[in-house]
């Protein structure tokens, strides 16, 4: 009989207090949320890191953390701003080395406009591409070095293989590929972007992380699983297809239903 896949959560330390227990029961994958806030990485955020070692005592499942995203693009155009992204990305991976992370999820800089738009103006797709680079160039070096994997995930991305493509651009073990079911639903729902499953098919073994969500098709609900209209079989049975092992992480706006999500995906025989 098959192993069905063990899920993990995100969640902040106050939230870990209370799904410790849950964690350890299966030594499951966690991602900590508590450091995407540049006000938390440029502040003394040890005491943070601290109290999360002393809470995963015992705990032997994979950690990370969601890296910094808000009020920028790692695909800037403005060399200004790329350097202030590129100093959020070494904070945060100072936090993640203190933390023993080995995930940091970053977010994709596509949106429908540049699905939209990129065969209008030539060149665009490289230049976001190099852009990129040259932000990340010092974060991918540092990751290498201490064994984390930056993982890209989408957000507005319409074309699956996009984000793929730039990943594999960095030829480094220390950068894949992330899915949000729900991003990937609420495109596929307001852009006519492919299902939730067909993001896994093009991310293939690139894929090392996924944000596990359910949505109504239309915005970023983050609900419990089963709350929405994804089609959680298809969404494992491409999953089941891998080898890359993808930490499979519950990323909910209400941690309340974090066990419940789980429960609802065993009961329909998918993961555990």
């Amino acid at each position: 009989m098959m192993t069905l896949p063990v899920l993990g959560a995100a969640m902040m330390l106050d939230d870990l207090e209370i799904h410790r227990d849950w964690l350890l029961e299966k030594q499951r994958d966690l991602e900590l949320q508590n450091f995407v806030d540049a006000r938390v990485l440029g502040g003394d955020w040890m005491p943070l890191v601290e109290r999360a070692k002393r809470l995963l005592d015992g705990h032997t499942g994979r950690v990370g953390i969601h890296g910094p995203f808000f009020g920028f693009s790692i695909a800037s155009q403005d060399e200004e701003v790329r350097a202030v992204v590129a100093k959020r990305m070494a904070q945060a991976l100072d936090v993640a080395e203190a933390l023993g992370a080995t995930h940091m999820v970053i977010h994709s800089p596509y949106t429908s406009w540049h699905h939209n738009n990129f065969p209008h103006f030539a060149g665009e797709r490289e230049k976001m591409t190099e852009y990129t680079h040259q932000t990340l160039v010092a974060a991918v070096k540092r990751a290498e070095n201490i064994g984390l994997t930056m993982v890209i995930e989408n957000c507005d991305d319409v074309d699956p293989h996009t984000r793929v493509a730039l990943a594999e651009s960095f030829n480094s073990p220390a950068v894949a590929v992330s899915i949000d079911t729900g991003h990937a639903e609420c495109v596929h729902g307001n852009f006519r972007a492919p299902p939730v499953d067909y993001f896994i098919h093009a991310a293939g073994n690139q894929l090392k992380h996924v944000h596990l969500q359910d949505v109504d098709g239309y915005a970023d609900r983050h609900w419990a699983l089963g709350e929405g209209v994804i089609r959680w079989h298809s969404v494992f049975a491409a999953l089941g297809k891998l080898s890359s092992n993808p930490r499979l992480i519950i990323e909910l706006r209400d941690k309340a239903g974090i066990i419940p999500s789980a429960a609802h995906l065993q009961s329909l025989g998918l993961a555990q």
